[in-house]
């Protein structure tokens, strides 16, 4: 059985681009694998916790190869419980909607606290550093208000953090095999947003079919 998770980081869940294209890949997943588990990691209903002293601490007590606190242990805990959903995924699905010229603050906070030695990556002198997540896919649905495209008449295209951002990130923890959707000119009306959306929509449906052939 294939277990796929969902991190969604949009808070529009009517109106989201990224959102709606990511659960019509992820339906057109399920005509072909039914039995499929469903994991869903909405990040804006989720308590992420800070990462205060005690889990800056904990960090550096890994690296030091140094015993932890039990406060220490707690807050390392807390992170490898945020970090196992990503374990046993075999599939990845992120809806990421673009904020400022890259992510929401949600996902780089979720990003920041999961992104840990011995969590999801490791380090030694000869290898140096080297993702723990083997094995697996990820499918990103990125969506922008404007046209980021190198063929665009605007200079958008320079301060695009977004895309770039992510996929280095799947990179660093060993997702090798990632596939992007790009829904752009979601806020130029509906004569460019809705198009913009049924070819996306289009899109993951084929990637879909295509990942189920494999």
């Amino acid at each position: 059985m294939t277990r796929l998770v969902h991190i969604e980081c949009s808070p529009r869940k009517q109106r989201s681009a990224s959102l709606q294209v990511a659960r019509s890949f992820i339906a057109r997943y399920q005509e072909h694998h039914p039995d499929t588990e469903i994991v869903t990691l909405d990040l804006w209903a989720m308590a992420l916790p800070e990462f205060d002293q005690h889990a800056m601490d904990a960090k550096y007590a890994g690296l030091a190869g140094t015993a932890l606190t039990p406060a220490q242990q707690a807050a390392w805990s807390t992170l490898r419980a945020l970090a196992e959903p990503l374990h046993r995924a075999d599939l990845l699905v992120l809806s990421v909607p673009l904020w400022n010229f890259s992510i929401p603050y949600k996902l780089k906070h979720f990003i920041d606290l999961v992104s840990q030695k011995d969590l999801l990556f490791g380090f030694d002198p000869e290898r140096g550093l080297y993702g723990l997540l083997h094995n697996k896919k990820a499918v990103v649905v990125y969506a922008r208000g404007l046209d980021f495209s190198p063929q665009s008449s605007t200079p958008a295209q320079y301060f695009d953090f977004q895309e770039p951002y992510v996929a280095a990130w799947l990179q660093f923890i060993g997702i090798t095999d990632s596939h992007a959707v790009i829904i752009e000119k979601t806020i130029l009306g509906e004569a460019q947003d809705l198009p913009a959306r049924e070819a996306a929509t289009e899109q993951v449906r084929r990637l879909a079919d295509s990942l189920c052939r494999r």
